[in-house]
């Protein structure tokens, strides 16, 4: 068991690693530190030998509600700062689908425990399964910022729901439920509120059930039938697309009516 004050949190239960967002109080919204966390701590439970099933979950009683706006001053919680851009292409929010599903063999189940927002909604789609509590929430929320998706969203979800589903959902700006996630394939079960915890952890054990060698090929196998040319490269032009649209002033104004409780009034720059 890890360090129950730590960003994210592990707990390894026989062949499974648990790792949990740990920042409940905002609802585990994502700053710099907790977005490498994240990733480094996939990284290694992928580099354990006798970690066979992944599974990723928040604390408390959200899953992810996206970037932290409140640290987004700050170079180090901000994944669009130019600094980040000096020091880092991709940046973690881009590094989610990339060590999640090319990196890491190994199966990760997403535990979708609350509300998946923004990035948060992103860190969902990058895991390979996922099982959502049906107190659970979805939205993307890059339109309503005036900006298109980051974090691999826009090959995530369109693996996962066909090019018109991707679409509408991205653009339409809807908060959806757990059990409408499951109609659209957003994810394949959902669970009772009060049940959820014990079947998240029963389906890892039961993943966990299976060849580690068998697992490690079915991933490798069903992920090449359906990657990219270049997974890489599609990451980047998609974080420059949202580095762009953020510095439009239809963006600024998308923001300040967010903040403002109003509808935005657009112009098209």
């Amino acid at each position: 068991m890890s360090d129950p004050d730590a960003l994210v949190t592990t707990e390894d239960r026989d062949k499974v690693r648990i790792i949990r967002l740990n920042r409940p109080k905002r609802k585990n919204a994502l700053t710099g530190s907790l977005g490498w966390a994240i990733v480094n701590a996939i990284r290694e439970a992928a580099a354990d030998d006798d970690i066979w099933v992944i599974g990723l979950t928040g604390a408390g009683d959200g899953f992810c509600s996206g970037l932290d706006l409140s640290d987004a001053g700050s170079n180090e919680g901000n994944p669009l700062s130019p600094q980040s851009q000096m020091t880092d292409e991709l940046g973690w929010v881009s590094r989610f689908p990339l060590v999640m599903r090319e990196e890491c063999e190994k199966p990760i189940v997403g535990g979708i425990n609350g509300v998946a927002v923004g990035a948060g909604f992103s860190l969902a789609m990058a895991t390979d399964v996922r099982i959502a509590s049906s107190s659970a929430r979805f939205l993307a929320g890059y339109a309503r910022a005036g900006t298109s998706p980051d974090g691999g969203l826009t090959w995530t979800l369109a693996q996962a729901i066909g090019y018109e589903g991707a679409l509408r959902f991205l653009l339409e700006q809807e908060m959806i439920s757990a059990d409408d996630a499951l109609a659209r394939g957003i994810v394949g079960e959902v669970a009772p509120e009060g049940e959820f915890e014990a079947r998240f952890l029963a389906y890892c054990e039961l993943l966990a059930g299976v060849s580690p060698i068998a697992a490690r090929q079915t991933k490798s196998m069903v992920g090449r039938a359906l990657e990219l040319p270049s997974l890489r490269g599609h990451l980047s032009i998609e974080i420059a697309a949202a580095r762009r649209g953020l510095q439009t002033e239809d963006s600024k104004e998308a923001v300040r009516a967010i903040m403002e409780k109003r509808k935005p009034v657009f112009t098209g720059r």
